[in-house]
């Protein structure tokens, strides 16, 4: 089973770079109509899917490494 378009979109939107702050936020609302508290909900959710990771691993893992370093550091 395959992730969903919304899936990828949110994988897309991480692999982005964004300029200025709020510019992430505005992104997240105005192209995949989420909460930014929702979004990163899914994201954290598709962090731990295999099929997310099989989709886009370079993301996925550095996405995995960067939640793990603040895990750590509280």
């Amino acid at each position: 089973m395959e992730l969903g378009s919304r899936e990828k979109a949110i994988l897309a939107l991480e692999r982005r770079g964004f300029a200025g702050p709020g510019a992430k936020e505005r992104a997240i609302r105005e192209q995949l109509g989420l909460a930014p508290v929702r979004y990163y909900q899914l994201l954290n959710a598709l962090l731990d899917d295999e099929r997310a990771l099989a989709h886009d691993p370079v993301t996925v893992n550095r996405l995995r490494r960067v939640r793990d370093a603040r895990r750590t550091e509280r």
